[in-house]
């Protein structure tokens, strides 16, 4: 291995500098960020298709439902099976793949002629959407450097903002001019342009090195990044994590490791609270819940557009300023805002305001208050967190499973959805919601560190060392050993244990 890091800086001193390093960095995460905009497109526009396929399938309450939820079905499966692939053949590879199947699940839904082949389709897209949510945000973070890989990889949640107001547009607009069959096939054409644009973009420099050497790996990074010192800086990070690596880390078995389990916990919890706390039922249900709530068609399809464009602008401010602000912190702050809202909007819907009065305006301003909180907090790092937290040997079966969980949450509230408001009222639906954003503000606030600003690697040498906890030592960054140290000095074990 010495010889072979010798090699690589010797490859850095001789590499040929690229001036277009910074649009290659961007490109890449622009380009394969638009999946997030196919999984907010196929997943937004049963919002507004629903009420048409319902009309022409004549759906029962349970098999809207079905309908809704079978891409989540997918999903799950093609976050858990992605793994193999993007740890065999690479993360571009399998953003390739991913896309091949979005072209093909897009129009097989699109040519359904029964609720039964439509509902199969979706499970065959929600293979791409879940496979997605998993490659998609690794591929980027392993591209970025540390400095703006917050920005880079929240990228991905803009794009679903994107595909959702896109998706709500369309289905306000064009339901009448189109039917819902074009409303969904159209998603082809972006997929297919991804699948094109990923033949001339980089690979993962830290997959190339576990798979293909240090040497490939400059090669890679030389692509994107603009310094030598940069260059030289990564790579030998990348050799001590690879160096280091034990046969029982690599993969699902790392994930039973004691010293990973932290990480383990603050990702998977961060997984489910980003889907339990119910912004996906909102995006999925408003023109259901607010036509139930005495609003006409148009005035609730309107409202869902802008519930979207809501998301759109929150998740844009969370990919500017996340790096800044930190993950931990973000959620701390947003979250109760969240809890608020879902607090008033509950108590709205249990007073069954009149048709055009005040309080039914409320409701819908406490649905874009909670948008505003929900997805400008939790939602900008749910995905990003699952990113960077992992290890580079387990970190294609750890991202697996997180996006797994992710993709598990959203099926179990999109398929309940209707079922508890008929069980416990559309306000006490809310005040359960309420609960759950409640008890994921704890959650962080015990079990998630800051890591913005920290490397890939040293966020995995801060598990290592037993470092990742949110204490006062780390309430903004993860540090370097050497930091940590200099931090410590006389009573540092103490300052290490306080809650912050």
């Amino acid at each position: 291995m010495k010889t072979e890091k010798k090699n690589a800086l010797d490859a850095v001193k001789n590499l040929e500098m690229s001036p277009n390093a910074n649009r290659v960095l961007w490109a890449a995460a622009f380009v394969s960020a638009i999946c997030g905009g196919l999984y907010g497109y196929d997943t937004g526009i049963i919002s507004g298709a629903l009420l048409l396929i319902t009309k022409d399938f004549h759906l029962t309450a349970g098999q809207e439902e079905m309908v809704t939820s079978a891409i989540l079905v997918g999903a799950v499966l093609g976050a858990m099976g992605i793994s193999w692939l993007s740890e065999k053949f690479g993360r571009r590879i399998s953003v390739m793949v991913v896309t091949a199947v979005f072209v093909v699940g897009a129009l097989a839904c699109g040519q359904a002629p029964d609720v039964t082949t439509l509902v199969v389709a979706r499970v065959f897209l929600g293979l791409a959407v879940g496979g997605a949510t998993q490659v998609v945000p690794t591929y980027i973070s392993e591209l970025a450097p540390a400095a703006k890989r917050g920005n880079l990889v929240t990228l991905f949640n803009v794009a679903i903002g994107v595909g959702i107001f896109l998706a709500n547009l369309v289905g306000f607009a064009m339901r009448d001019a189109w039917g819902w069959r074009p409303m969904i096939m159209i998603a082809a054409g972006p997929a297919a342009f991804v699948f094109i644009c990923m033949f001339f973009l980089p690979k993962s420099p830290r997959w190339t090195a576990e798979n293909e050497g240090l040497k490939s790996a400059v090669e890679q990074l030389g692509r994107v990044r603009s310094s030598r010192k940069a260059i030289q800086r990564e790579i030998n990070e990348i050799h001590e994590s690879v160096v280091g690596m034990e046969d029982d880390e690599r993969g699902w078995k790392g994930l039973m490791l004691p010293w990973a389990r932290p990480a383990l916990v603050a990702a998977l919890g961060i997984a489910f609270f980003t889907q339990a706390g119910g912004l996906e039922m909102m995006i999925y249900y408003t023109p259901t819940f607010l036509s139930d709530a005495g609003f006409g068609n148009s005035s609730a399809l309107l409202t869902s557009l802008g519930v979207a464009m809501v998301y759109l602008i929150m998740t844009l401010l969370g990919c500017l300023f996340v790096d800044r602000i930190g993950r931990r912190r973000l959620v701390l702050i947003m979250g109760p805002g969240s809890v608020v809202s879902l607090l008033g909007l509950g108590l709205l819907f249990a007073m069954h305001p009149d048709k055009g009065s005040v309080g039914s305006w409320m409701i819908v301003v406490f649905l874009l208050l909670f948008m505003m909180f929900n997805s400008g907090g939790i939602q900008v790092v749910g995905w990003l967190l699952g990113a960077e937290l992992f290890p580079l040997p387990m970190r294609a079966a750890a991202t697996s499973v997180h996006a797994g969980v992710l993709w598990g949450a959203d099926l179990l509230v999109t398929a309940t959805a209707l079922t508890l408001v008929q069980l416990i009222s559309l306000g006490g639906t809310m005040w359960l919601y309420a609960g759950v954003n409640l008890a994921s503000v704890i959650f962080v606030y015990f079990f998630v560190p800051e890591t913005a600003g920290a490397s890939l690697e040293e966020i995995e040498a801060a598990l290592r060392r037993g470092d990742f906890v949110p204490t006062a030592r780390n309430h903004r960054r993860i540090l370097t050993e050497e930091e940590a140290a200099r931090e410590e000095g006389p009573g540092g074990a103490e300052t290490a244990s306080a809650p912050g």
